[in-house]
């Protein structure tokens, strides 16, 4: 695998501007059902989000390991101040709303869809994946940003899944 491991993002850095779309089940006053975009700065005003980003929907170790972990953990989460927990992946918002469907994670993650990689790319956490036929992804990644800023950030290395998992990113909350 070949990954771009420029990393612009860093500790104590607020995240660079961008939108996220998400598949809304049921129609709200603030939001249609369907894909919905959002602007990123107005998501995590005020709020403590867990995001992790992975390479891909329905992807062997995403599903098998890396989403079921944050749905189980998800009370914890929230018991340790985390208002929503985010799945980033370069997928269009209608993959990411069925995967979250099979992964029993509506409601309780948010799957958010980075469909051109351009919020993966502002972060410098993109990789290319070309080599496998998927053209460019995200990175393996989780951070906890509060009010917009990174206050810890577990990048993977090599294809490796051993930073970020829920469980290293929820002991790095006590």
């Amino acid at each position: 695998m070949t990954t771009d491991l420029t990393q612009t993002i860093q500790l104590g850095d607020a995240l660079p501007a961008g939108n996220l779309s998400e598949y809304i089940e049921v129609a709200t006053g603030a939001c249609s059902m369907g894909p919905n975009t959002f602007n990123v700065a107005d998501l995590v005003k005020g709020k403590t989000i867990a995001i992790f980003g992975l390479p891909g929907a329905y992807t062997p170790t995403c599903s098998a390991q890396h989403v079921p972990g944050y749905v189980a953990l998800a009370e914890k989460f929230a018991a340790a101040g985390v208002d929503e927990i985010w799945c980033i992946s370069v997928n269009d918002a209608f993959v990411m709303g069925a995967w979250g469907r099979d992964q029993h994670a509506t409601g309780i993650v948010r799957m958010m869809a980075d469909g051109n990689a351009d919020f993966s790319k502002a972060l410098g956490l993109s990789a290319d994946f070309s080599k496998f036929g998927m053209g460019t992804r995200s990175q393996r990644y989780s951070m906890l940003v509060v009010d917009g800023i990174v206050k810890q950030l577990n990048v993977e290395q090599g294809g490796a899944f051993t930073v970020s998992n829920a469980e290293t990113l929820l002991a790095q909350l006590a």
